[in-house]
């Protein structure tokens, strides 16, 4: 079956742009296109995009899920490989798991803060505008547990869950 690129936008829930961009990023081949110059996609197509999404939400950048269409197109090695690119990707979680914890944790310490008055001071204002209890340089920050046991967490894992930072 044929579809035009919307129709395959909402089979998949991939937006248009994101099926073109794959399209130029070499992902999904050129499609067909009929006398209107629409793309054409048929089932190939289809499970190519699913393949694609899959592994995006698992977290592959697009040049591991080139190598990965490549090697199921042409499965010419061992697999190996993907074992391992798998592997890397369960280390990285685990990272931003234990940043996650540690900005967990230190979001509670800044709720104990919180006395809830209406008017006055506010404890966790407070507690933002201090300079880090942690380190001098803000710029070379290491998070500590308020009681300064467990692990120091880089600064940028720490910010793992803010994407923008």
């Amino acid at each position: 079956m044929k579809r035009k690129i919307g129709e395959l936008a909402r089979a998949t829930g991939c937006p248009a742009a994101t099926i073109r961009f794959y399209e130029k990023e070499g992902l999904l081949q050129t499609p067909a296109r009929t006398e209107g110059n629409y793309r054409l996609y048929g089932d190939e197509e289809l499970e190519r995009l699913r393949f694609i999404l899959h592994c995006r939400r698992h977290g592959m950048n697009i040049a591991e899920i080139r190598d990965l269409l490549a090697f199921k197109d042409h499965p010419h090695e061992g697999c190996g490989w993907v074992g391992e690119l798998v592997e890397r990707h369960i280390a990285a979680v685990s990272e931003q798991i234990a940043a996650l914890t540690a900005l967990k944790e230190q979001l509670e310490q800044l709720r104990r803060n919180c006395t809830g008055r209406e008017s006055g001071a506010c404890g966790i204002i407070e507690q933002l505008s201090a300079p880090c209890p942690y380190c001098a340089d803000h710029h070379q920050c290491t998070l500590r547990s308020p009681d300064g046991a467990g692990k120091d967490v880089p600064r940028k894992a720490a910010r793992a869950g803010n994407p923008r930072k």
